[in-house]
């Protein structure tokens, strides 16, 4: 790193200014796996209830099955919003500076999300309780969107060339802990609680929860990027916005490419979290408790197979990884109707087996093709990529899912995550092409 030698440096022995320290990617980590594993924390509180607890509370005019189409509907809302909060939060950073973003867009985060532990049940305010758990999702949405503070890249620049599969592992430790939180939290609830109890008034406290973790959040992360370290680092790597007709006309296809690079593993996202969860549900083949149990065990798999994700990265490096582990999903997904339909214990390795694959490729989904982007338009590079991978590869993976499954069977899930797979090793196909060409 490069610094200009100022008249009030502090001197070496030597006679030579100091020059400021780059900062340790470790560092940077701890501010990436911060904020993610608090926005995954809120995803997976929503998710978990659109099963457990919307269907009953704003659908119960509906069958089972209907309710939990529409509770899915909504959850997709949050994805579709969000590419608009990022480009509207980019211009808000513009005009009164990053740290004002932030806390505008956490303060929304934190107040959609408790807002929904305030709801009134449609029993007793009718199709009015729907529309406001949609404009809270909504809410959530564009404050994800809006949230985004350039970590993950000053992470990825910051990261010894040959630890950069290791480094990129980090930041996605925060999708299976938020997972374990939010699915421990409902399972004690839902085990200790009646059915009366918990669809009353004990569904409210995960989203409470997701409250005070958002304020935490919220202070470690402005602790971090608000500092003269980290301004520095951002200002010197030109991570700051930049114009969206200049990212589309310059890098528009690499934004396209990186969001379906990594389609398989936002696929087998869902999979493997919010879908078997609502089919286990609707058949009543597990005890729920005992589900989410499997599931929490699975949670914990995931987060021990990612830093194995980083060292195979690392040896063979990230394109070929994910490629690797997309022919690897696509192989698991040809296994998914005799697993899933093959009782307790079929269910049980889905999910074992369905996490580690997870961890694995995870682990390297994010920002897999954004090093292609130059330093001026790689901070809303970065941003527009993410969202539309989740737009493309998540948002509507329990509707999609669970709606063919219960028509069709469950050999719509093994054609939904074949159709990932290939989406992926297409991307890296013509991301490679598109790198030779270049």
């Amino acid at each position: 790193m490069n610094s200009t030698t100022t008249l009030n440096a502090p001197q070496s022995p030597q006679g030579r200014s100091a020059q400021p320290d780059a900062l340790a990617p470790g560092d940077i980590a701890v501010g990436v796996i911060i904020g993610r594993a608090s926005d995954y924390f809120d995803f997976f509180v929503y998710g978990i209830a659109s099963v457990l607890v919307f269907p009953a509370v704003f659908f119960p005019h509906m069958p089972r099955l209907e309710g939990m189409l529409h509770a899915f509907a909504l959850l997709a809302l949050a994805f579709i919003v969000r590419p608009l909060g990022t480009l509207v939060g980019m211009e808000i950073q513009r005009r009164y500076g990053r740290s004002f973003k932030m806390t505008a867009a956490l303060f929304l985060l934190g107040t959609s999300t408790a807002g929904m532990a305030l709801l009134p049940s449609y029993q007793t305010a009718g199709a009015m309780a729907i529309l406001l758990l949609a404009l809270c999702r909504v809410g959530q949405g564009l404050a994800q969107g809006g949230s985004w503070d350039g970590l993950p890249s000053l992470l990825a620049l910051n990261a010894p060339a040959r630890r950069r599969g290791w480094y990129a592992m980090l930041g996605q430790l925060g999708a299976p802990l938020g997972f374990l939180v939010a699915a421990g939290l409902f399972a004690y609830l839902w085990t200790h609680l009646s059915s009366n109890d918990f669809l009353e008034w004990g569904w409210r406290y995960p989203f409470f929860a997701a409250f005070a973790i958002n304020v935490v959040a919220l202070f470690a992360r402005l602790r971090l990027v608000v500092t003269h370290e980290y301004e520095r680092e951002l200002g010197e790597r030109e991570l700051e916005p930049c114009d969206l007709e200049d990212l589309i006309r310059e890098k528009g296809s690499t934004v396209v490419i990186g969001a379906f690079a990594a389609l398989a593993s936002y696929a087998l996202f869902h999979i493997v979290t919010v879908f078997p969860l609502s089919w286990v549900t609707l058949m009543g083949s597990q005890e729920v408790g005992a589900f989410l149990g499997m599931q929490i065990l699975g949670a914990c798999l995931a987060a021990a197979a990612m830093p194995l994700s980083g060292l195979l990265a690392d040896r063979i490096g990230r394109r070929n990884t994910l490629g690797s582990l997309a022919v690897a999903i696509g192989l698991f997904s040809l296994a998914t109707p005799w697993l899933l339909d093959g009782g307790t214990r079929g269910q049980d390795l889905f999910i074992l087996f369905g996490f580690v694959l997870l961890g694995l490729s995870y682990g390297q989904a994010a920002g897999a093709v954004t090093s292609n982007f130059p330093p001026r338009l790689r901070y809303t590079g970065a941003a527009l990529t993410a969202d539309l991978a989740w737009l493309v590869g998540a948002a509507f993976a329990p509707l999609v899912a669970l709606g063919l499954s219960a028509r069709y069977g469950l050999v719509a899930v093994t054609l939904y995550l074949l159709s990932g797979a290939a989406c992926t090793l297409l991307a890296l196909r013509v991301n490679k092409a598109l790198a030779q060409r270049d």
